[in-house]
């Protein structure tokens, strides 16, 4: 059947260039969304962060706070409950400052997305996700984003209006758009919205960097958005372009590392970045070196030592690998992550041994994610139905099914759910 013939809608679309190039904007307009994600995935999203290790004489950035500094590092150990009445207090002490306003909103922004699924590195492989309903946001919470939002907005405006080279204030509204880019993206799932604000914060920053050469936590973002851009396809790119955004892949890394160096307020977040860039660019050693820098600084992040283990088995350092993802799930068992979900380490562990075809070991693996305390209920079923596909190899149709039918006990319209039922009329093969 000719789709051009039952579909007029489309055809008259493929016959207008300015249709394809809109739907490569949009394209763009995932990717960052995506990139901005990525950021934020470990927990290390404190783009708005006041300076943690100061210069006594800096020139910019936040005025240097004890009370942020402790904020800060319940922050990156996921402590959100402590973390944001401490923002909350500082707010209180300095209510004119964008910096801790900025602060608060990333706090709230960061607690919703992890509680609401919204940092699973899994859901973000492919385009997907963006179909994908996310699980919903309280309202008291979405409105309390936009407020901090807003207020952070009008108070670097104003300070804008007085002075247009304020390049504190220019900043932190780049940072405020920034945080609301990942909530219109994620929460909101409105794309443009995302872009637009992703694009804003951009140009925000390149301006500081313009008017301020050693406003070293400014290239955090644009290195972020040049080394994307500069992954494109030719055709994409020519879309960024449009947009006002281009790309350099050895410029954006170039950024990036001159961050994580600097020990100022956002080299946390460069070198999650650089984590994952460095991943994608197959440079295992070096990526390890920031992520386990990270571990061993903020114990109670599991996320940071999961992605350890993740590094290790890409790198091909299976036993390694295997050995840090039990390491997580004993630390979870000991109590040491609280009520996180360190259940992604028993996930990890599954495809590891999965990986292996050592089947029992996976099934049983993956089965360690319903022992985990408030498991995120998407990793629920995503290892029981992995489950049930190990037993069904290992020829124990018995216990496949169990697990088949706790998947859809779940959410049963999932992909998971979907695929639950079909190896229920027909067990699952390789």
């Amino acid at each position: 059947m000719n789709p051009a013939k039952t579909n007029p809608t489309r055809r008259q679309a493929q016959n207008r260039p300015w249709a394809r190039t809109l739907g490569r904007v949009r394209l763009v307009g995932f990717l960052l969304a995506f990139v901005i994600v990525c950021s934020l995935l470990f927990c290390a999203s404190s783009l708005a962060s006041g300076q943690t290790q100061p210069a006594a004489d800096a020139p910019h950035g936040a005025p240097h706070d004890p009370q942020s500094d402790a904020a800060f590092d319940h922050f990156y150990n996921m402590e959100y409950d402590r973390a944001i009445p401490e923002f909350e207090k500082i707010v209180e002490k300095r209510p004119k400052d964008p910096f801790a306003v900025n602060h608060l909103l990333m706090a709230v922004l960061m607690r919703n997305l992890y509680e609401t699924g919204g940092m699973n590195t899994g859901d973000y492989s492919n385009d997907s996700f963006i179909g994908h309903a996310p699980r919903p946001t309280d309202q008291k919470v979405k409105g309390r984003i936009k407020e901090l939002a807003r207020r952070a907005e009008a108070l670097e405006d104003e300070r804008l209006k007085e002075n247009p080279k304020d390049v504190d204030a220019l900043y932190c509204r780049g940072v405020t758009r920034a945080q609301f880019a990942v909530y219109t993206g994620l929460v909101e799932r409105a794309w443009f919205s995302a872009l637009r604000n992703a694009v804003g914060a951009r140009h925000d920053h390149e301006h500081v960097l313009e008017l301020a050469p050693d406003y070293v936590e400014a290239k955090l973002v644009v290195g972020t958005h040049n080394y994307v851009v500069g992954n494109l396809p030719w055709s994409v790119k020519v879309a960024a372009a449009l947009a006002g955004l281009s790309g350099s892949k050895e410029k954006g890394l170039e950024y990036l590392r001159e961050v994580a160096q600097s020990n100022g307020e956002t080299s946390v977040d460069a070198k999650v970045m650089l984590s994952l860039f460095l991943r994608r660019e197959h440079k295992y050693d070096e990526a390890l070196g920031y992520m386990q820098d990270l571990a061993a600084r903020y114990p109670k992040n599991h996320l940071f030592l999961t992605e350890v283990a993740n590094l290790e088995r890409a790198a091909g350092r299976l036993d390694e690998a295997e050995a840090v993802y039990r390491k997580v799930w004993q630390n979870g068992r000991e109590g040491k992550y609280d009520k996180l979900h360190y259940e992604m380490a028993a996930w990890g562990l599954g495809e590891l041994l999965r990986s292996k075809h050592e089947l029992a070991a996976a099934a049983t693996a993956y089965e360690l994610v319903n022992d985990a305390p408030n498991p995120d209920p998407d990793i629920v079923q995503k290892a029981n139905l992995a489950a049930g596909e190990m037993y069904d190899l290992l020829q124990k149709r018995d216990l496949a099914m169990k697990r088949y039918e706790t998947v859809l006990a779940g959410n049963a319209n999932t992909g998971p759910a979907d695929q639950a039922r079909r190896y229920i009329k027909e067990a699952y093969r390789e």
